[in-house]
């Protein structure tokens, strides 16, 4: 039987409900990332993945620290004070806000996402310190226009603004469409915005394998791309070194372990010129 919530936390329209039995990306990769806001299917098809590729906790747990890195060095370095996070997920440690307002309290975040659980922990989301502010727009990705003008409301698009894009493209069934979502956000952004993108390359056959069975169990499903697809994000940005690379090897932390292995999940920091 399928499992319905209601849900308190949306002001107008209908409530959003909660579809306990079948999995959900936000849902999985909370629980791989240690988290509690997830169901017996998520960690059912979890467990599955796992054992079949054990590597994805590394995964996770790479593409968490790679995007905090990421922040560090656009709060930082860059000067950046403006985020824009679509494909938020459910909120774990060392959010966006929670990152960027370390290095630069007067950093203003937007989240967008579209899961009903993440909109019932978006208040998780929204302790800005007094400096910053946070909010967050639910939305579906492919509607740029919504995300935008709410966005609006926070951001201020005269200024630059870095916009996050993690493992969140792959979900949209092609290339081009992909591209053209990155395309209609990064056209209103002034020069000097960054985009920061994420996504899992088809060069693993096992993970491929794996993503196989994702997509025959979970929602929504999971296209893995070349490099070469990924890259293509990118046009017409310039990319901070070191480029296009695995998440392990984009400015890892010092370690005195080594380097760790590639994991086959590429990231890209680029600035708008």
């Amino acid at each position: 039987m399928t499992e319905e919530i209601d849900l308190s936390g949306k002001d107008e329209g209908e409530k959003p409900k909660i579809d306990s039995s079948v999995p959900q990306t936000a849902r999985v990769w909370n629980y791989w990332l240690g988290g509690k806001d997830n169901y017996a299917v998520d960690r059912a098809l979890g467990d599955e993945i796992t054992k079949a590729f054990p590597i994805m906790l590394d995964i996770a747990r790479a593409d968490r620290a790679v995007l905090n890195r990421a922040v560090r060095y656009l709060a930082g370095e860059a000067g950046v004070r403006q985020f824009l996070d679509v494909g938020t997920g459910l909120p774990t440690a060392n959010n966006t806000h929670e990152v960027a307002q370390s290095v630069a309290p007067e950093s203003r975040i937007v989240y967008v996402d579209y899961d009903p659980l993440v909109l019932v922990h978006a208040r998780a989301l929204l302790t800005s310190g007094p400096e910053g502010a946070t909010d967050y727009i639910d939305a579906d990705i492919r509607d740029t226009e919504t995300i935008l003008r709410e966005a609006g409301r926070t951001l201020d698009f005269s200024k630059p603004v870095a916009v996050i894009l993690s493992g969140i493209l792959a979900h949209l069934p092609t290339v081009e469409e992909a591209r053209d979502v990155v395309r209609r956000i990064m056209d209103v952004l002034p020069s000097g915005s960054y985009l920061v993108a994420l996504d899992g390359a088809n060069t693993n056959p096992e993970l491929n394998q794996v993503m196989e069975i994702w997509n025959e169990t979970a929602n929504p499903p999971y296209t893995m791309r070349s490099p070469q697809e990924i890259r293509s994000y990118f046009d017409g940005l310039e990319f901070v070194e070191p480029g296009l690379v695995d998440v392990t090897v984009w400015r890892p932390d010092p370690s005195p372990s080594g380097p760790p292995p590639t994991l086959d999940n590429l990231v890209g920091v680029a600035r708008k010129p």
